[in-house]
């Protein structure tokens, strides 16, 4: 990085960071800190659910999803514009008119304490597992990257979202997140077209679209029922619209977003704008990944792209070996280059066929080298990320962007994360404080309870910054938060649907049903983890609320009404 990467950096989070500060100092209630003094239009709330769900892992991870598996992933979001409409119909005008400041503040009304407490329980675990992950994805790869101190990254991104997130509460996450959309929109929109730009004289976009489809990039549609597929249009439109449901409809993280609005409309409009959005967004995000796989046919391509792996290896015993992977690499990369120019010229369909043979040789030997990185790392002792998807991007970056822009766009992945935490620090605060301490303890004064969400906020950041500091990598950073989401949110889903549509169902067996429902989910889980069963993630989702609605209606039926009645 050069002295303007580094101008343009820290003045961006810098003037995001002050700027947020600013205006949203003087919080004198729970009403202004929490919701934000009820005035937010809905492009603001638009922006702001966007930013919070759209961390660094989206920006980090998404294009090296692409990079590796093509376009398909984008199915997952299939689900999002069928739940923002549900919750614009069902959940936004309850929560406006009970007006609350959780969503689980709902559910005591509805059902009793101890229900409300558990759905909040099990949603300030999974969130503050996630807001760990969200300052720890982007820490991990810039220092490993950059060689900057990974614990001072993770120090440093948490430190400056917990600054103006203390100090404004819900109006500053709200002021920060719709400036920080715009520098993220602005730095994605300036690498795709940079990335075009640097594609060899003679290749068009069109060119690139159909180097891509040789490829198997393009590929974005799978109706397929085939559970060995994490991805299909059917994963994504029913598991992926009840893992919305649940995280737009019960997540604090994003119904407070919703609940700062001006008016019910405005709320309403923003969720649509939100919903509408959304898809294109990660339609395209996807589609610089693939741009950036069509770059590196052009342009020789590590046969990994993680440096600080690459640099394990080559100073073990494996190193030899290493080298003549790189230079079988580089073999497929010349003869490859021939055949796609002749490709363009001439889009055969045995020169189709043999792009995708010597793609498919080029991933044998990317996955070769991941084991030969991992025995390196055995070898050594020492933990190391082999898989890179979530390296390609930001290495390209670093590798292929003029200077000032390099800057630019590690605002973008900073912003990125700092918008997601602040979100959930603001949600994480936000819960304990209304669902467990106000409660639970005797009516304090609006100033005394501005201070206890201060300092919740300050106690949650710093346990964030603990998780990040403490977190490992999975196979890919945007799965493990997804992962998270999924064994825990069907079962809250399934307890708000309970107290939406099933009102014979009391608050006990919804209970004793929630707890159970808990323990099987994350029971799913570890059997398809070690192959027991096959059960994608994307589906514990609708697993998780069928199974919960299923048996708080069958404890509700089947034993002594006396045991259930509502306490």
């Amino acid at each position: 990085m050069q002295t303007l990467d580094w101008i343009v950096l820290a003045g961006t989070l810098l003037l995001i960071v002050s700027y947020g500060t600013y205006q949203s100092r003087g919080s004198k209630n729970v009403k202004d800190y929490l919701k934000g003094g009820n005035t937010s239009k809905w492009w603001t709330i638009g922006l702001s659910v966007m930013a919070t769900q759209a961390s660094a892992i989206t920006f980090l991870s998404t294009p090296g999803q692409a990079f590796n598996d093509g376009m398909g992933f984008v199915q997952f979001y299939f689900g999002l514009p069928i739940a923002m409409v549900v919750i614009c119909m069902v959940f936004i005008p309850l929560y406006h008119k009970l007006k609350v400041y959780t969503a689980y503040e709902f559910l005591e009304s509805r059902f009793d304490l101890k229900t409300r407490t558990l759905t909040a329980i099990l949603f300030l675990i999974q969130r503050g597992l996630a807001a760990g992950i969200t300052i720890f994805a982007p820490a991990i790869i810039l220092s490993a990257v950059l060689g900057w101190n990974l614990l001072l990254l993770n120090v440093l991104i948490g430190v400056l979202v917990i600054i103006y997130t203390v100090s404004g509460g819900t109006k500053a996450v709200n002021v920060t997140q719709k400036h920080q959309m715009i520098v993220i929109f602005s730095g994605m929109l300036i690498a795709f077209f940079l990335i075009i730009d640097k594609l060899p004289e003679g290749i068009t976009f069109t060119n690139a679209l159909e180097i891509a489809g040789a490829s198997g990039k393009m590929e974005v549609l799978d109706f397929s029922f085939d559970f060995n597929n994490r991805y299909t249009v059917w994963s994504g439109l029913i598991g992926g619209t009840f893992l919305m449901l649940s995280y737009f409809g019960t997540d604090q993280s994003q119904v407070q977003r919703y609940l700062s609005g001006k008016s019910l409309k405005e709320m309403q409009i923003g969720m649509m704008f939100n919903g509408l959005l959304k898809v294109p967004m990660q339609f395209f995000i996807l589609l610089v990944g693939v741009m950036v796989f069509v770059f590196y046919q052009f342009n020789a391509a590590p046969v990994n792209f993680n440096p600080t792996a690459t640099e394990v290896v080559l100073n073990s015993e494996y190193a030899n070996d290493y080298i003549a992977l790189q230079d079988k690499q580089q073999a497929i990369f010349d003869e490859k280059k021939t055949i796609i120019n002749q490709f363009v010229a001439n889009s055969s369909e045995a020169n189709s066929n043999a792009i995708a043979k010597l793609n498919s040789e080029s991933d044998v030997l990317r996955a070769e080298a991941r084991e030969l990185i991992e025995q390196a790392g055995i070898a050594q002792n020492l933990k190391v990320e082999s898989n890179d998807k979530d390296y390609v991007f930001i290495n390209f970056i670093l590798n292929n962007l003029p200077r000032g822009l390099i800057g630019l766009l590690l605002a973008v992945i900073l912003s990125a994360a700092m918008s997601s935490t602040s979100s959930e620090l603001n949600a994480l605060a936000s819960t304990t404080t209304m669902d467990l301490y106000k409660r639970n303890v005797s009516e304090k004064s609006e100033t005394e309870m501005v201070k206890t969400s201060q300092w919740f906020t300050l106690a949650w950041g710093i346990l964030a910054i603990g998780v990040a500091c403490v977190a490992n990598l999975a196979e890919n950073l945007i799965q493990l938060v997804n992962i998270i989401g999924s064994i825990f949110y069907g079962n809250v889903l399934g307890i708000f649907l309970l107290a939406f549509f099933f009102k014979f169902v009391k608050g006990n067996a919804v209970f004793v049903a929630a707890l159970m429902t808990q323990f099987i989910v994350i029971g799913l889980f570890f059997l398809d983890k070690y192959d027991f069963i096959n059960l994608p993630f994307l589906w514990l989702n609708f697993v998780g609320c069928i199974i919960v609605i299923f048996i708080a209606c069958l404890l509700q039926s089947i034993l002594p009404k006396k045991q259930l009645l509502q306490t």
